[in-house]
């Protein structure tokens, strides 16, 4: 039986450090402009591998209470660039920027919650955190508080709140969105079940990318489901996935190998996509292969 992923992803972001802007008063005689013009030259510097100086020139820009830099220094804090790594001083150096409402200190904050790194997990306080970024149209954010949503993390259950959400930043181009909502559409999950807005939200998704979309929009090839059957669009969409060491997409593209769908049947190909399948874990792979007689 081919593999269909019915399940929403959680991705730990990773979140430009240094995108976002703030207002900016003078501070302790120091200029707005000398203070963005410290954390600019700091970024380029760390995104040059000159990690020292960049911290160096972005901390004395964030002990001034620029939000962009204290941001930038809890990242390098977080990847132990300029300075030793340590998720404590990063998550105080995203509180800081956090309290001053930098959406994507306010994201990184709430991920540290989440996951318990840097300081205790607290579902609560993440939601309130990724709330806060969502409420500016910070797309990651908007996606991770339909994440807690659907799963029950820090509020109650709530599968029409969590499509709100996805569909908020799924209409931003998100792709993780876009798959989640795809999947709610597939399940009847907070919205009234679709296969075609099921394939219309996991094309977007899989056109960026998206292994999860990709292998599940195959699948709806597959089956007809939203879309008229083409065992040949299937194909394509499982190699796709399949390129990018999808696993269940891997066993899918052998399935229609050895069945000839959408492919000359090889049966040969089959076998070796079942291996990288089954080398991954896949168990349906592995129980295909032990019928064949054939290791992995």
């Amino acid at each position: 039986m081919l593999k269909k992923r019915l399940v929403i992803c959680f991705v730990a972001m990773v979140l430009c450090a240094f995108c976002s802007t703030t207002s900016l008063a003078q501070v302790a005689g120091v200029s707005a402009d000398s203070l963005e013009k410290w954390c600019n030259e700091g970024i380029q510097l760390v995104e040059n591998g000159k990690f020292s100086e960049g911290f160096d020139l972005l901390r004395k820009a964030a002990e001034q209470g620029h939000a962009k830099a204290q941001n930038a220094v809890g990242r390098c804090y977080a990847e132990g660039k300029g300075v030793a790594q340590s998720y404590e001083e990063a998550v105080k150096w995203y509180r800081k920027a956090a309290e001053q409402g930098h959406a994507d200190a306010q994201v990184l904050l709430g991920t540290g919650y989440f996951l318990g790194r840097g300081i205790a997990e607290n579902p609560n306080e993440a939601l309130k955190w990724f709330l806060a970024s969502a409420k500016q149209d910070h797309a990651s954010a908007q996606f991770l508080v339909g994440v807690l949503n659907y799963n029950g993390h820090g509020v109650a259950q709530n599968y029409a709140e969590a499509v709100k959400w996805y569909r908020k930043a799924a209409e931003q181009g998100d792709a993780d969105a876009q798959f989640n909502l795809g999947v709610c559409y597939d399940n009847g999950q907070g919205v009234t079940q679709s296969y075609a807005e099921a394939v219309n939200w996991y094309r977007k998704a899989a056109e960026q990318g998206h292994v999860d979309a990709q292998n599940n929009l195959g699948l709806c090839y597959v089956n007809g489901q939203g879309i008229a059957q083409s065992y040949e669009e299937a194909v394509r969409w499982f190699q796709k996935a399949a390129d990018q060491g999808d696993a269940d997409a891997q066993f899918n593209l052998g399935a229609c190998y050895y069945n000839g769908q959408g492919v000359n049947q090889n049966k040969e190909a089959a076998v070796q996509w079942f291996q990288k399948a089954a080398q991954r874990g896949q168990k349906d792979a592995q129980n295909t292969l032990k019928k064949l007689g054939i290791s992995w």
